[in-house]
C-alpha cells in the first residue's frame, strides 16, 4: 500500500506529528498535565501597541501576515508548532525594529493545548485588538483523527478555532473596537449532520471543504452575537492555491502567491467599515455556500461545536 504523503499545515506541523499525537505516542508543547504554557521567545508589547494574534503564523500565509503586521508597528502573537521557525520569525520581527513579537506553541489537534494557549494569552495580555484564525491543514490520504477523536480537518480548521475564539472573547470585548478574521476558503461543501466526522465516504477534499464552510457559518452567528459590542468578525477566501508548503507538498500547482493572500487578509484586518459577518473572496464581498445562510443548519453546527469543545 502506498504510504500517504505528509502535507504540512499552515501552523507548522506535519502529518507524521499528527499521527503520533493522535496515537498518544508523542506529547505536544507543554504536554505535562497541569503545566502552564509559557512563551518560547520574544517580549511583551509596549504600552498602546496594537496586539494581534495570528494562529498558524510560523509558515506560509500566516508568516507573511505576521511580517506585515509587525512592519505596521504591531505586536504579533506568533503561534505554531515549529519552535525553530517561530523563533526565527520573532527574531526577524524584533530585528526590524518596527514591531514586536512573542511565540507560543500549541497543537490544534488537542483541545487541551488550545485551552492552554487561550489561558496563556488571557494571563499575559491586557488587550487583544485582532484575532486571526488562520491555522489550518489540508491533508492527503486516508482519514485521520485528532487526539480528541474527531476528524482532523474538522477539529484543526474549525473546532479548535471555535474554542480559541470563544475563550478569548472576554479579552476581545474589553479591547473593543476589535476584530476577528477567519481565513476560510472558496472550497466549501455543505455539512451532512448525520455524518459530520465522515465515517462513510471520506475524502480529504470533502473534509477540508466542510471544515472551511463551518468557519463561515461560525462567522455569521458570531456577528449576530457581537452586534453592538464593538467587536466585528469577518471571513474570507484569501487566494486560490497559494504557493505554500501545504499546497506544494501535495504536488499541486500554485495558482497564486502568498503575497496575494496576505493582501486579502490585511484588508480584512484593516479595512474600515466592512460588514461584520460578511464573507469575502479576497477583497470582494460575496456569497458563500447556501448552507451558510441556513439558520437551522448553523444552530446544529453551533450545538455540535459547543458539545464537542465544552465552549459557550
Amino acid at each position: 500500500m502506498k504510504k500517504p504523503r505528509a502535507a504540512r499545515g499552515t501552523y507548522g506541523w506535519d502529518t507524521a506529528a499528527i499521527v503520533l499525537v493522535a496515537a498518544g505516542l508523542a506529547g505536544g508543547p507543554g504536554a505535562a498535565s497541569g503545566q502552564e504554557l509559557q512563551p518560547r521567545a520574544g517580549r511583551a508589547p509596549s504600552e498602546g501597541q496594537r496586539v494581534v494574534l495570528v494562529t498558524g503564523s510560523t509558515g506560509g500565509l500566516g508568516r507573511e501576515v505576521a511580517r506585515r503586521l509587525a512592519a505596521e508597528g504591531a505586536h504579533v502573537i506568533v503561534h505554531g508548532r515549529d519552535v525553530q521557525r517561530g523563533e526565527e520569525l520573532v527574531a526577524e520581527i524584533e530585528g526590524e525594529g518596527r514591531g514586536s513579537a512573542r511565540l507560543y506553541t500549541a497543537d490544534f489537534g488537542s483541545f487541551r493545548e488550545v485551552r492552554g494557549l487561550a489561558a496563556a494569552i488571557m494571563r499575559d495580555y491586557e488587550r487583544l485588538d485582532v484575532l486571526v484564525n488562520n491555522a489550518g491543514i489540508w491533508l492527503e490520504g486516508p482519514k485521520q483523527v485528532s487526539a480528541d477523536g474527531h476528524e482532523l480537518h474538522f477539529q484543526v480548521n474549525y473546532l479548535s478555532g471555535f474554542l480559541l475564539t470563544r475563550s478569548l472573547l472576554p479579552l476581545l470585548r474589553t479591547s473593543a473596537p476589535s476584530r476577528i478574521v477567519h481565513v476560510s476558503s472558496a472550497a466549501q461543501r455543505a455539512i451532512d449532520f448525520d455524518d459530520v466526522m465522515l465515517d462513510d465516504g471520506y475524502s480529504d477534499g470533502r473534509a477540508y471543504a466542510q471544515s472551511k464552510l463551518a468557519q463561515i457559518m461560525f462567522n455569521i452567528d458570531l456577528a449576530a452575537e457581537l452586534e453592538g459590542t464593538g467587536v466585528s468578525t469577518h471571513a474570507l477566501h484569501p487566494a486560490s492555491m497559494m504557493d505554500t508548503d501545504m499546497v506544494l507538498e501535495r504536488g499541486a500547482r500554485a495558482r497564486s502567491s502568498v503575497g496575494e493572500g496576505a493582501d486579502a487578509v490585511m484588508h480584512a484586518i484593516n479595512a474600515p467599515d466592512i460588514e461584520s459577518g460578511a464573507y469575502f473572496d479576497q477583497t470582494t464581498q460575496t456569497r458563500a455556500n447556501a448552507q451558510a445562510y441556513d439558520a437551522p443548519a448553523r444552530t446544529s453546527l453551533r450545538t455540535l461545536a459547543e458539545r464537542l469543545t465544552d465552549a459557550r
